[in-house]
């Protein structure tokens, strides 16, 4: 059974898999190819990403994040990249977070109960928000 792309089909096309490249016809209706997927994939690099860590110390104190804050948190982490910080501390409302905004990654996460026993060190600027 011939394929295209991959996908085992049950008949080849007149002039074959290369003709119905070069005529469009392979693209999913209404979705252009333009460089699409990778605009997408971009735009989710960018998105501010949790380590396990992190995510264990949202869990274990609590603390939950909505939409606007995470746009903030991402905010911040562009203006520290910006700047070209490598890791940051980003104070925002109650908690800290520190940053690898090479990444865009969370490492760790603080909140008001825990921010005055601790010592933040490795970080070569602060963010607040």
């Amino acid at each position: 059974m011939p394929e295209i792309n991959g996908i085992r089909v049950p008949f080849m096309p007149v002039g074959g898999a290369n003709a119905l490249k070069h005529s469009g016809k392979l693209n999913s209706p209404g979705i252009s190819n333009t460089g699409k997927f990778d605009s997408i994939l971009q735009d989710e690099l960018q998105k501010v990403k949790f380590s396990g860590h992190a995510l264990e110390r949202l869990e274990s104190r609590n603390i939950e994040l909505n939409g606007m804050q995470l746009g903030k948190l991402n905010d911040a982490i562009n203006t520290a990249k910006d700047k070209g910080s490598k890791e940051a501390l980003v104070l925002m409302d109650e908690q800290a977070f520190i940053v690898s905004v090479q990444n865009n990654t969370v490492i760790t996460v603080l909140d008001k109960n825990t921010m005055g026993n601790n010592f933040i060190g490795n970080i070569d600027s602060a963010v607040l928000i």
